[in-house]
């Protein structure tokens, strides 16, 4: 097995883990709420995230021969991320086109709705409200929409790159 594939089969992995979350909870996103859905939506990025860690390990003891730099496994992880990340970006870009259309419209609503309950002043309505309708112009350009998404678990994906690394470098 060569470092691009295993990046790719643990990136692929990583990404279904993500993509299928996402897939089984939208039929309920409106009983689940925007808050819930956040933490259920982060989680899920964080569990396929620390799957870097037995695919670094994986390109260690079997490309590498049991040997792998901090830089070196910091790449893999990194590559790893990365596809995961590119396929969760386009099967969001393909869900919210698709299925969830309204999606940006109810979200304006939930974070209108929260600044109102804060006690907002009519300028930061106004703002919230701006806010929102430059978001929905943005994730109807499919393109942006996927980048967008795309940004969400990679960060994630950084970080797990970068302790499993430290944690599985051997000289």
């Amino acid at each position: 097995m060569s470092m691009k594939r295993t990046i790719l089969t643990w990136g692929l992995i990583a990404g279904v883990v993500s993509i299928s979350m996402m897939l089984a909870t939208m039929p309920f996103a409106d009983r689940i709420g925007f808050e819930y859905g956040m933490v259920i939506g982060y989680t899920a990025l964080v569990l396929s995230a620390l799957l870097i860690f037995p695919g670094m390990r994986s390109y260690r003891d079997s490309v590498a021969g049991g040997k792998m730099s901090f830089g070196r496994g910091f790449l893999v992880g990194l590559g790893i991320a990365a596809v995961a990340s590119v396929c969760y970006g386009i099967v969001w870009a393909i869900v919210y086109a698709n299925f969830m259309p309204d999606f940006c419209d109810k979200y304006a609503a939930f974070m209108i709705d929260k600044v109102k309950a804060a006690g907002g002043s009519a300028e930061k309505i106004a703002e919230a409200t701006a806010q929102a309708a430059q978001m929905k112009r943005m994730m109807d350009n499919p393109l942006i929409n996927a980048a967008m998404a795309f940004l969400e678990p990679f960060p994630v994906g950084l970080l797990a790159s970068a302790i499993s690394a430290g944690i599985l470098r051997k000289k």
